[in-house]
């Protein structure tokens, strides 16, 4: 999935000219958590976050009075606190690509390019969306956790055991599990009323269901 697909396109943004307040004023209004600052070529030259406002907001507030204050943060505009260098993504990224470079780069939103144009803005909350939605779960299924060798054919293994009894895998996803090198764990979610019997007939193949949290993965692990 690529975020064109999920990315916002009724972009707010601000002139590097606006007031704190004012942007103080359009995050509340339109319940958001970043304001796009573009120029008057409207390309864009800044990012600022209600975070950063907040901070900047703190920050003289324990010496000024209120009055004092407003009448500061009236002269203060965005392009004295934005972030200049901001990262940004193309139209043709996908979904767990833009995920990682919010993740590198320790970010929560990243404004969607295509070519100089600014055509969208994406954020962790919409990435988290389509994690959980792709993981599939919901009280109508069950998660069935178990741990294979690294090798070629287990997926496929797993998946022919269940075709067998007729029990269809909702959603499928795999990690390897790093204090155990070669052993990689698959998390898999069966329909609720599938549950009991998928997990007897992935034990009588030899595969070892683990159903809920457990301190020693030791047991369930291949010989």
């Amino acid at each position: 999935m690529y975020i064109d697909s999920i990315m916002h396109t009724d972009l707010i943004t601000v002139s590097p000219e606006t007031t704190l307040v004012q942007a103080r004023d359009l995050i509340e209004e339109k319940q958001i958590d970043h304001l796009l600052v573009v120029n008057a070529k409207k390309k864009l030259v800044g990012i600022v976050s209600d975070r950063d406002l907040k901070q900047y907001w703190a920050s003289p507030a324990t010496s000024l009075s209120t009055h004092e204050l407003n009448y500061l943060l009236e002269k203060v505009i965005v392009s004295m606190i934005m972030v200049k260098t901001v990262v940004t993504v193309s139209v043709s990224t996908t979904i767990e690509r833009a995920a990682y470079v919010m993740q590198q780069n320790r970010i929560s939103a990243l404004p969607v390019m295509d070519g100089d144009e600014l055509v969208g803005i994406i954020t962790s909350t919409d990435v988290m969306g389509v994690l959980l939605q792709a993981i599939g779960i919901s009280d109508e299924s069950v998660r069935l956790s178990i741990y294979v060798k690294d090798t070629i054919g287990r997926l496929a293994e797993v998946a022919d055991t269940l075709k067998d009894q007729n029990i269809n895998i909702q959603s499928l996803f795999c990690w390897p599990e790093n204090r155990h090198p070669g052993i990689t764990q698959m998390v898999l979610r069966v329909a609720a009323q599938d549950g009991e019997k998928a997990t007897a007939t992935l034990n009588n193949k030899g595969f070892k269901v683990k159903k809920g949290f457990v301190k020693d993965i030791t047991p369930y692990l291949p010989k």
